[in-house]
């Protein structure tokens, strides 16, 4: 079994590089069914990171279905993938196209869910999303810590809905959106368009807290498609218009 694993680049998602190498050579059959994977230490060694990001990839490859492990024994490539669990292949997103069809999706998914939690929303889903909100307005725009303090206050918009699936899905595909941000680095950064980006949080809260479902469809569409130019989508429609909320 020869592989092909090299260093990954140095950032904040090394664990999903790492995972996203593995599955490269499990789909071009260098990795084989049945094959036991290398050593946490030998896969630290190889991609020059730590056995804590070594497990962190492992962890996300055995819950996409990719591997299997056994206590003391290792980790083990699947017979066949898992039609069951939902992947997104990080190399493809990569792609202009491919990015932009899954910042598509999360509008699809997030204006509904927006105007679901106005409807829904209680006062502690209230409190939660005032205290995402402030403590992402404490730290430093566009930084790692940034983009997760965003993740947060969108799952508190997700959780709003009462539906756990929609906090599944929506989680899922905003972490994925949060990934490929990271390893492009092409997120724009400055204290306008932070302000920018803290008055559109506060519109979609403001719209929930007031139970104005409509009013938080608008919102969270805004926020989407200025999320979107500013890590450099083409522009265009990213979620559904508020005219189709009816159809």
């Amino acid at each position: 079994m020869v592989l092909k694993l090299d260093k990954v680049s140095r950032g904040p998602n090394l664990s999903t590089l790492v995972a996203s190498s593995i599955t490269r050579e499990i789909a071009n059959g260098r990795l084989k069914p049945g094959d036991q994977l290398p050593t946490e230490q030998k896969l630290a060694t190889t991609f020059g990171v730590s056995r804590n990001v070594i497990r962190e990839a492992v962890a996300r490859l055995r819950s996409e279905g990719r591997i299997w492990s056994q206590q003391g024994r290792g980790a083990f490539v699947a017979d066949e993938p898992n039609a069951t669990v939902l992947t997104i292949d990080f190399d493809a997103l990569q792609q202009v196209s491919a990015f932009r069809s899954l910042f598509e999706l999360r509008g699809i998914l997030e204006v509904q869910a927006a105007a679901l939690a106005a409807e829904r929303r209680t006062d502690a889903d209230i409190a939660a999303m005032r205290e995402a909100l402030e403590t992402m307005t404490n730290v430093p725009y566009g930084s790692v810590t940034w983009l997760a303090t965003d993740l947060n206050f969108h799952k508190t918009v997700a959780a709003a809905t009462g539906n756990s699936y929609m906090v599944q899905f929506l989680t899922f595909v905003s972490e994925r959106v949060r990934d490929s941000i990271l390893a492009s680095g092409n997120q724009k950064k400055s204290e306008d368009l932070a302000r920018v980006t803290i008055g559109e949080h506060q519109r979609i809260l403001d719209a929930i807290e007031a139970g104005d479902a409509d009013g938080t469809r608008s919102a969270m569409l805004a926020h989407l498609s200025g999320a979107a130019q500013r890590v450099g989508l083409p522009e265009g429609p990213i979620g559904p218009s508020t005219q189709e909320k009816d159809s």
